[in-house]
């Protein structure tokens, strides 16, 4: 029996060169620096310091820079001197017994033990170890003794001074990813609405399995907060946006909170649409209600948060649609009451992106009043 490939649409190659594109961009500062540093790490050991042909200068740069901000002083700190001590320790061996089969073999245990023996990161025995091979195989030149393992050095030092200098995206991500988050939220909470005003049950479960996709946007989100506090940690220069990456970081969590509880609705309206339950009109007008608050909380994110976080009128919009959820009428129907109790929930999580506490929010919302007996 044949099989045939699964066919490619344009559409999707279009998508995948997109998503590539936007990678590269995203990764474009790490590029340059990382070129930059390779480029100024040669010229230091070649030009200013005379070493022949420095290879070992440029490689540490680079590979000490990595692509991502997150542990970089670390990473830094634990190739520069893994590069160095594998150059070092194959320097040594060429020096005094020469090379060849045996002689890789015990600069390679050389160099794994001392870095098991200095560190217990793997990236620190696994450059040495490397750089060593790298001696032994490719640059057995017993006369550059001495001056590689500088080379490693003069890169890492390099790359040190280039990862203090970061741009200000990695800082303004945070809360432009926060925007999109946010954003999401007020989509489906008018999609949910639109499910429960038109009781479409396959419309609810397309809204459903759009809700359920966006797990990726709470990680986006997470990895651009981790990004940003990353960056406060090496580069002294942006002392002065702690206070704004601190605030974005803590947003993290009720934005979390508050997308699951919107998920939740998603599902109960979809549910309520199939068992063709009647959900009241005042319920689905919450719904657009708090989609239209989120999205003053949605514009503050974008715009970049002032010095004292979201402002009043992100808060009182939302205290407003929880005081209206206080007023509508209740049921008899399980589904529907689901559907109260799930946009209050949604209200509280988004208090907390307004500052208040996970309890004062619960607090701030008007009792519900009595379901009506038959």
């Amino acid at each position: 029996m044949a099989f045939s490939a699964p066919r490619v649409t344009r559409e999707q190659v279009k998508s995948d060169v997109r998503r590539r594109l936007a990678r590269l961009k995203s990764k474009r500062w790490h590029v340059l620096q990382a070129a930059a540093a390779a480029g100024a790490a040669w010229f230091i050991a070649a030009s200013l310091l005379g070493h022949v042909q420095p290879v070992f200068a440029p490689i540490a740069a680079v590979v000490s820079l990595g692509t991502s901000y997150g542990q970089r002083l670390r990473r830094v700190t634990e190739v520069t001197i893994g590069v160095a001590l594998g150059v070092f320790l194959g320097d040594i061996v060429v020096q005094v017994i020469g090379e060849g089969a045996w002689q890789m073999t015990l600069v390679v245990a050389m160099a794994m033990a001392v870095g098991i023996f200095i560190s217990s990161g793997q990236v620190f025995r696994n450059q040495a170890a490397v750089q060593s091979i790298f001696v032994m195989g490719l640059l057995p030149t017993p006369g550059a003794a001495f001056t590689r393992w500088t080379d490693a050095l003069i890169g890492g030092a390099v790359a040190l001074v280039a990862a203090s200098i970061v741009p200000a995206a990695p800082l303004r991500r945070p809360g432009e990813q926060a925007a999109v988050v946010a954003r999401k939220i007020a989509s489906l909470l008018r999609a949910a609405g639109q499910v429960m005003l038109d009781a479409d049950a396959v419309h609810g479960l397309k809204v459903l399995a759009d809700a359920r996709a966006t797990d990726p946007l709470i990680r986006e989100l997470q990895d651009a907060s981790d990004e940003g506090m990353s960056v406060l940690a090496v580069s002294p220069f942006r002392f002065r946006h702690r206070s704004h990456v601190h605030r974005m970081a803590e947003l993290v969590e009720p934005l979390d909170r508050a997308l699951r509880s919107t998920r939740v609705l998603v599902r109960r309206a979809a549910v309520s649409a199939y068992r063709g339950d009647i959900v009241p009109e005042s319920y689905y007008q919450l719904a657009f209600g708090l989609a239209d608050a989120v999205d003053v909380i949605e514009s503050e994110l974008a715009a970049g948060l002032g010095p004292d976080g979201l402002s009043e009128e992100a808060r009182s919009v939302l205290l407003a649609v929880g005081e209206h959820s206080a007023e509508v009428e209740r049921t008899d129907s399980l589904n529907a009451e689901v559907i109260l109790v799930q946009i209050r929930s949604i209200i509280v999580d988004l208090l907390g992106v307004t500052g208040m506490g996970q309890f004062e929010a619960t607090d701030a919302l008007p009792p519900l009043p009595s379901r009506r007996t038959a």
